[in-house]
């Protein structure tokens, strides 16, 4: 989940760029850029068709769908259903009870359809004051929540503040919501970049982003996706240093010395958790491109 690209899902020509772009993630939006209310019914049927000709076999599918005070929910969600479809993001949840509604709906879908209960994953928007204050029990409302997004633009409106040059603003929910995920062990995934064409911000914003412990960012333009990928992604001299930290923490405990020493500091267990980790990542990553 290092970038999850939205599209919207009405645009064909847009939808065809999508398919050949190297996203993790496509978000087929059926909500905020689907307007006027007739497109959207567009939207789902485009999706259908993109979805059953394998278009976007290589992508993981979470379209975002409208929320529940939409009335637009119940379509969104008995249509795109689908095999091919690994989940969905929902958009404006407030609380827990947003999520469990939306899980039991989904229960209830996947028992009428024959598909298996749990199939259809969840990433929540976080784009409010109370969303953010409610991360953590949003995290755990639900074992279909695999991840939680920032949406900062309606974070602002709800707040009544100012996206400032800076994004001095976005810090603190940034730094909530990333923690709010962990403490639940699913993944925190950054607020989109406004401006795609000043990469350099985005370099900026990317930096900051890892720090606090973000795995992704949602993305707006495939013009993006490098210098995400490129933060996201472990690089070469993180690899090689962990697989040596795992080494020399394995030659210890077979000599029994307790403890390993790398490069003059103490190889503790957060560390070799840490590197297992960066591992795994990069056996993910390696996988997709082949």
């Amino acid at each position: 989940m290092r970038s999850l690209m939205f599209v919207p899902a009405h645009n064909q020509k847009l939808m065809e760029s999508a398919s050949r772009s190297d996203a993790d993630i496509i978000l087929m939006d059926i909500e905020d850029s689907v307007l006027p209310a007739t497109n959207k019914q567009i939207a789902r049927d485009s999706i259908k068709k993109w979805v059953n000709n394998g278009a976007f076999k290589k992508h993981k599918i979470f379209p975002r769908i409208n929320d529940r005070e939409s009335g637009e929910l119940l379509k969104d969600l008995m249509q795109i259903t689908i095999d091919g479809i690994d989940g969905f993001m929902y958009p404006k949840a407030y609380t827990s009870q947003d999520i469990y509604f939306i899980d039991k709906l989904l229960d209830t879908i996947e028992y009428e359809k024959g598909f298996p209960v749990g199939k259809f994953k969840l990433i929540p928007l976080i784009e409010t004051t109370a969303a953010v204050l409610n991360a953590q029990e949003i995290c755990r409302a639900s074992k279909r929540v695999v991840a939680i997004a920032y949406g900062s633009e309606d974070f602002i409106s709800s707040l009544q503040g100012i996206h400032d040059k800076e994004h001095e603003s976005l810090f603190t929910p940034r730094a909530m919501i990333a923690m709010a995920a962990r403490a639940q062990k699913v993944i925190p995934i950054d607020t989109v970049h406004v401006n795609v064409h000043d990469l350099v911000d985005l370099e900026k914003n990317l930096i900051l982003s890892k720090n606090l412990g973000f795995e992704g960012m949602l993305v707006l333009s495939p013009k993006e996706l490098p210098l995400v990928h490129q933060y996201f992604s472990p690089s070469t001299e993180e690899v090689e240093d962990a697989k040596e930290m795992l080494r020399l923490s394995d030659e210890a405990a077979k000599n029994n010395q307790g403890v390993a020493i790398m490069n003059g500091k103490f190889i503790g267990p957060p560390m070799v958790i840490k590197a297992k980790e960066i591992l795994s990542k990069n056996n993910l990553i390696e996988a997709k491109i082949k």
